[in-house]
């Protein structure tokens, strides 16, 4: 039988092996702003150098409009990254959204529904996946030294700020990854439940 992409209740049979809370557990919040900042200034540290090093001697003109336009950019691709998670949501529930924004945290999810591993695992990954292609193929086809620079701090501040979604995928990927999986998003807050065994499970 053809596993479902979705259900609207939890089946039975499964039980609860893992939350991840961005919006109540702090202690996780700091950790992933830890990291988003240390993958943001790697990215950028290495990224800096090689574009040096395959631009020889240009000179780098630095441009106001670029600046603006990028900041723009910064804020516009928050609202994308959160609408692409929705979008392939719908293409696999065809069920109502919520989106929200806090201080700390935007997201999307669908509440109200218990979503398997595929769905949840290319749902999560999708920002991640496409917006890595869009910012590699302007960093490699622009010209303009300072532009490459500009954009490519924009890809590691994407890149840090997708901790939480790599941090979502290990779970779905590897730490449970010989059970049957389903997932509840609310957005912020993602629980994790596999069908139950007699091996022990309990809850983490």
């Amino acid at each position: 039988m053809k596993e479902m992409n979705y259900y609207t209740e939890l089946p039975e049979g499964y039980i609860c092996v893992k939350t991840i809370d961005a919006k109540e557990d702090k202690k996780f919040m700091v950790v992933m702003t830890i990291v988003n900042f240390l993958l943001l200034a790697i990215i950028f540290a290495l990224g800096t150098l090689i574009i040096l090093k395959t631009h020889p001697g240009e000179n780098i003109d630095i441009n106001p409009l670029v600046l603006l336009i990028a900041c723009a950019s910064m804020f516009a691709y928050i609202i994308l990254h959160e609408l692409t998670h929705g979008l392939f949501y719908k293409i696999f529930t065809h069920e109502k959204l919520t989106f929200g924004l806090t201080l700390l945290v935007a997201f999307c999810g669908v509440p109200k529904l218990y979503v398997n591993r595929k769905t949840s695992l290319v749902t999560t990954l999708a920002p991640f996946v496409i917006f890595n292609i869009i910012y590699i193929c302007l960093m490699i086809f622009i010209p303009d030294i300072f532009t490459k620079l500009v954009i490519l701090f924009m890809f590691a501040m994407h890149v840090g700020g997708c901790v939480g979604d790599l941090w979502v995928t290990y779970y779905l990927l590897f730490k449970y990854r010989d059970k049957k999986m389903i997932v509840n998003d609310t957005g912020p807050k993602q629980t994790f439940y596999i069908e139950e065994s007699n091996d022990g499970n309990q809850v983490s």
